[in-house]
């Protein structure tokens, strides 16, 4: 039973991590009327943008923003290493962070 839970929650995941914008639009039950209003675009460029497969990281911040989530980056090196974090943030934000091994990069 452990088994099948931990493989199902496992698969789960994958889904998820390769949903594309407009399946992840359509899982919030969302219209693109409805993200092209909280973009300040029309509706047919969402459409365009769910298209894509390459875009600006901003773009993509500003369209996951839409239907409820944030956006994460983050790298970690293989040595555990990541010296002082990067951060696209202010620099009086950034400071309040706490340093670790690994590089977290916000979109303002």
């Amino acid at each position: 039973m452990a088994k099948e839970r931990a493989e199902s929650t496992t698969e789960h995941r994958r889904v998820v991590e390769e949903m594309s914008l407009h399946q992840l639009r359509k899982a919030r039950e969302l219209t693109q009327s409805k993200i092209a209003g909280e973009l300040h675009i029309g509706q047919g460029d969402v459409s365009k943008l769910e298209r894509r497969t390459v875009m600006c990281v901003r773009t993509l911040a500003s369209y996951l923003q839409a239907v409820g989530a944030e956006l994460e980056i983050r790298a970690i090196f293989p040595d555990g290493c990541a010296g002082d974090e990067i951060s696209l943030e202010n620099e009086s934000e950034a400071a309040r962070q706490p340093k670790s091994n690994i590089v977290q990069v916000g979109i303002p």
